[in-house]
């Protein structure tokens, strides 16, 4: 618990100054956007001199933010010209403890299921645990395949764990060199859409890359270091000087036929790929205007393709709005204001186009919005049994929300309809930074939830 509650540390000068005028309530909007991110369990004052990554130790983290760019095989500087490098010749792991081979785990060994005797979760109404992953280190995410056979589980260590759903059975520990010797937090993950099933998987970390693994083989196919393609952005930019931010990845989103990715950054800018010729397309940023707000201005912490338009996405931080963007335009075409969004709390019905967010406040933190209008629809009240700052949530189905985060600790799922709170994960030793929902027809009624360093495996009795 002890590193978690440096998670996230805010910087009021470095990301909270508002660029815009066309911001509502200035002082608002600062007062919320410098409150603690994921993992902080009070609201203190931050220290306007920490580093702000998902992890370990702050001071530990800036030490390892200035070393060299993530995914070298050396200690040498990156080469600027080859900020995209595919991993044919990544090393496979040798040791044991970080291999990917499949493992037999005793009752008492690390990244099998196991009963946490430090706390006692319970459940209510229809959501019932059906197992536990007990993990070697804290979780950050945690995301399943395409057809629901495999769960990986992203760690503040930089490695990856896959899981099979199966039996729940570590099958693989996908890491390199870079992550070991750099171990900076995974922040997002996403199953690419491929034709061989749950392949190939990309992941996002705090040092600011952007990889590519080949999940069955072991291996890195290639990786990007985000902050080289700033560095070149910058040299060719003349408007822009002075020393270049390092920049840290923080959240991830596939196009809808999976040609194309976008990540946003602690710089408030959203880098956008094409994954069939791995090449950065674009760079979206706020423009120079000063009399609307087409950007972000703060960190980001949530991306989302529209499930039905490859060219449209949305996103969201902590500058208190959600800003619509075009694949095709340089900066964001409209915005909404209000959610203020400090992890992977977006996201879209594809049936009703309305969107739902989750704010890390007390009130309004729950909302659901109109996609085409950016009007609100609709707001959660409060829960009787206790509310929580919200770091995720989805759209669970066509009926039902759910959501988790940190001051009560729970996992709750709510109806759409009437509000309110049908179910409930509670009494968790640690705040919720992620959950997931299986995606296959077969197991429709899975879902996982990350605290601490434990999976939560829940199945919905309805």
């Amino acid at each position: 618990m002890v590193a978690k509650q440096h998670l996230f540390v805010a910087s009021k000068k470095a990301d909270n100054k508002p660029t815009s005028p066309e911001v509502e309530d200035e002082d608002q909007q600062v007062t919320q956007a410098s409150a603690p991110g994921p993992g902080l369990l009070s609201t203190s004052e931050p220290d306007p001199d920490a580093a702000i990554t998902r992890g370990e130790d702050v001071e530990k983290q800036v030490t390892q933010a200035s070393a060299p760019g993530p995914g070298l095989l050396s200690t040498s500087e990156p080469d600027p010209d080859a900020a995209i490098t595919r991993g044919d010749d990544v090393e496979k792991v040798q040791d044991s403890s970080l291999s990917g081979e499949p493992v037999e785990h005793g009752p008492s060994h690390t990244d099998t299921p196991t009963s946490s005797a430090q706390a006692s979760p319970q459940t209510d109404g229809a959501l019932r645990i059906h197992t536990v992953l007990q993990c070697s280190c804290e979780i950050m995410t945690c995301q399943f395949s395409t057809d629901g056979a495999l769960l990986a589980v992203g760690h503040t260590d930089g490695s990856i764990k896959v899981f099979s759903t199966n039996k729940w059975r570590l099958l693989h520990t996908l890491t390199d060199r870079d992550s070991i010797t750099n171990p900076l937090p995974i922040t997002s993950l996403r199953f690419t859409h491929t034709m061989e099933k749950h392949s190939v998987l990309l992941a996002t970390y705090s040092s600011g890359s952007l990889k590519c693994w080949y999940v069955s083989g072991w291996q890195r196919l290639w990786w990007v270091n985000e902050n080289i393609e700033k560095e070149k952005v910058v040299k060719v930019n003349k408007e822009e000087s002075g020393e270049v931010v390092e920049r840290q990845t923080l959240c991830l989103s596939l196009s809808p036929s999976g040609e194309n990715a976008v990540t946003g950054g602690s710089d408030s800018a959203i880098h956008l790929y094409d994954l069939t010729t791995l090449q950065t397309t674009q760079i979206c940023t706020a423009s120079q205007l000063r009399t609307v707000m087409d950007g972000h201005c703060s960190r980001i912490f949530a991306v989302m393709f529209h499930p039905k338009k490859e060219e449209e996405f949305i996103s969201g931080g902590w500058d208190n709005t959600v800003q619509f963007w075009d694949t095709r335009q340089p900066n964001a075409v409209r915005m909404l204001y209000g959610p203020h969004v400090c992890g992977e709390a977006l996201h879209i019905d594809p049936v009703t186009n309305q969107i739902l967010s989750g704010s890390w406040r007390k009130d309004d933190h729950l909302e659901v919005w109109d996609y085409s209008s950016g009007k609100k629809v609709t707001s959660v009240p409060p829960d009787p049994q206790g509310d929580s700052l919200i770091y995720a949530c989805q759209w669970l189905g066509r009926d039902h929300i759910i959501a988790g985060g940190c001051q009560s600790n729970a996992v709750r799922i709510i109806d759409r309809h009437s509000l309110q709170v049908t179910s409930r994960l509670f009494d968790l030793p640690s705040p919720v930074f992620s959950v997931a929902i299986c995606p296959s027809e077969e197991r429709p009624k899975l879902v996982a939830a990350s605290c601490g360093d434990q999976v939560f495996i829940l199945v919905i009795d309805q």
